[in-house]
């Protein structure tokens, strides 16, 4: 290698250090990436290194994590040279041709987790290799004005340039529709700011697309300023396509004052994810439920996970040891803080032989002779029931198959118990029996008509032959009764001639009674005995021949009753 591509090399070392200077942020420059010297020669590994805030409390080199100092196959090799400009310098004597490797510089300040490594490092070579006397000159031990032009220049850095863009962090993972805010801060050597912006895209080398106007993100890009240099994009409703690295762009008043922040913020934006570890799972087998992202969130977050719409625990991972079917369902997750961004939902399979197997009878109620049946059986199964049989208690064969079993005409020998098994490619349950009770066949409402009426008919017949026969019974033993009052009373006539007693009565009153009403009344009295008692009136009309129509007499016969002393 000659002095000038040397030269050439410390020159894009020293430019990579005046960006790094003006970022203020965790860095790690080396002056070469790789060295070829000879074995048993010594080597100076020069490094300058950055940091945002705190104090230096540890620099160290290393091939195997541990410290150079502290590894045996360098004890006695290995010195440490630091400065006020954070310039280290690592210095190996003796060099063996195993002290070939990859060398990195790594150091810690006081901030609580603060520790960075220069990656990649510097290659060493040891070897017996032909070098040029300029190459040694900037390498070796002799080198030492490789390390004074090297501090020279950052010096130089230092004191003429002023352009930086510091970013509060160089990645950032997120969810898919939440809202991100990206932050940077800048400085410059002199004049006015005039255009602050954001941008992904180029149009060429100089024009770069301005994230307000960039259409993928209309609507959705708002930019905040402060009087500090500070400058925050916010991107609201974050998609999956939205992932790229963002850089911030200022230009000044000055001639030529433009500058951007190089490499920007990665942004990688996720969906939430539900794995399922079997997504199909046998019942008293165990499943994982695992909620992924694409990227790894920040600050360790917390999921929540949802079973069919609802909050059921929060956990990174849900494991279920045994599952039973009442673990199936649709299950999302989402990140505590942002439950409104749930995941899409996964389905939990979980299948199991028949359960809660039982029969049904159609229609309810009496079952009589000559009617018909039909008996259902139902069952919970996953998959569902494939085979269904019916079974007679005590009746060794099955009597029927399907889900459904129709007994029709049943007679008394159908009467007993029955049951079915349900089976699927899980496991088979039989139901419990059901009782079949055969009643008598009823009496139709037209016979049961018939035999009242008949049944009433032969009790008004009864009825009117009992009343006729007391009837009968009783006037026979009147007319007995009344032959031997009339044997025993007295032997006159019981009838008068009425017709004589009248007209003689009219003639012997005729003389008296000119002026009466044409009107009589006699009283006849009929002798049955001596004692009489009720007396019987009767209106008899006398005949008159030579008489008028309204000369019409009458006559007051009264009757006599035998008491009950002289019957």
């Amino acid at each position: 290698m000659s002095l000038r591509t040397a030269g050439s090399v410390l020159v894009v070392f020293l430019w990579s250090v005046a960006v790094v200077l003006g970022q203020d942020v965790w860095s790690v420059t080396y002056s070469t990436q790789s060295i070829c010297t000879l074995k048993g020669s010594s080597v100076d590994l020069f490094c300058f290194y950055t940091y945002p805030s705190g104090t230096v409390t540890t620099t160290f080199w290393f091939t195997k994590i541990v410290n150079l100092r502290d590894d045996p196959d360098y004890k006695g090799r290995v010195t440490y040279r630091s400065d006020r400009m954070n310039v280290h310098t690592l210095k190996i004597t003796d060099l063996r041709e195993r002290d070939s490797a990859e060398y990195k510089f790594r150091f810690i300040t006081d901030q609580t987790g603060e520790k960075y490594t220069g990656d990649p490092g510097v290659t060493l070579s040891v070897t017996d290799c032909r070098v040029g006397d300029a190459t040694m000159v900037l390498r070796t031990a002799g080198g030492r004005l490789s390390l004074l032009v090297f501090l020279w220049s950052v010096a130089v850095v230092l004191g003429q340039y002023g352009w930086s863009v510091t970013y509060t962090t160089r990645s950032i993972c997120t969810l898919k529709g939440s809202t991100v805010n990206l932050s940077s801060s800048y400085t410059y050597p002199s004049g006015t700011v005039t255009s602050t912006f954001w941008f992904i895209k180029t149009f060429d080398v100089e024009n770069y697309v301005n994230l307000r106007n960039d259409s993928d993100y209309n609507g959705r890009v708002t930019y905040h300023s402060d009087k500090t240099n500070g400058h925050t994009l916010t991107i609201t409703d974050l998609r999956e396509s939205d992932s790229a690295t963002y850089k911030f762009r200022f230009i000044t008043d000055q001639t030529g004052g433009k500058y951007f922040g190089n490499p920007g913020v990665t942004l990688s934006v996720t969906g939430l994810l539900v794995k399922v570890t079997p997504p199909t799972v046998t019942e008293g087998q165990k499943v994982t439920l695992t909620c992924s992202t694409t990227c790894t969130l920040g600050d360790n977050p917390t999921y929540v996970w949802y079973k069919n719409g609802h909050v059921t625990t929060k956990s990174t991972s849900l494991f279920l040891n045994p599952v039973s079917s009442e673990d199936a369902g649709r299950f999302s997750c989402s990140v505590e803080g942002h439950e409104d961004l749930h995941s899409v939902e996964e389905t939990l399979t979980v299948t199991y032989g028949p359960k809660n197997t039982s029969v049904s009878v159609s229609p309810s109620g009496e079952i009589v002779e000559g009617s018909s049946v039909t008996l259902t059986c139902s069952s919970d199964a996953n998959p569902p029931v494939d085979k269904y049989t019916w079974y007679k208690k005590n009746v060794a064969s099955p009597k029927a198959s399907g889900q459904s079993y129709s007994i029709t005409n049943i007679i008394s020998e159908d009467r007993g118990g029955y049951y079915c098994e349900a089976q699927n490619g899980r496991g088979s349950m039989n139901s419990t029996a059901l009782m079949i009770i055969v009643a008598g066949k009823p009496t139709s409402f037209v016979t049961a008509a018939v035999g009242i009426i008949v049944v009433v008919l032969v009790l008004i017949l009864c009825l009117s032959g009992f009343m006729w026969f007391r009837k009968k019974a009783s006037k026979s033993t009147s007319d007995t009764r009344d032959t031997s009052e009339n044997v025993q009373g007295d032997s006159s006539p019981v009838y008068d001639n009425i017709s004589g007693m009248a007209m003689t009565s009219t003639a012997a009153q005729a003389a008296d009674t000119d002026n009466q009403d044409d009107v009589h009344y006699a009283s006849v009295h009929f002798s049955g005995s001596k004692n009489q008692e009720v007396p019987l009136y009767s209106t008899v009309q006398l005949p008159q021949p030579q008489i008028q129509d309204e000369d019409v007499q009458y006559a007051a016969v009264k009757f006599s009753r035998p008491s009950a002393a002289t019957r």
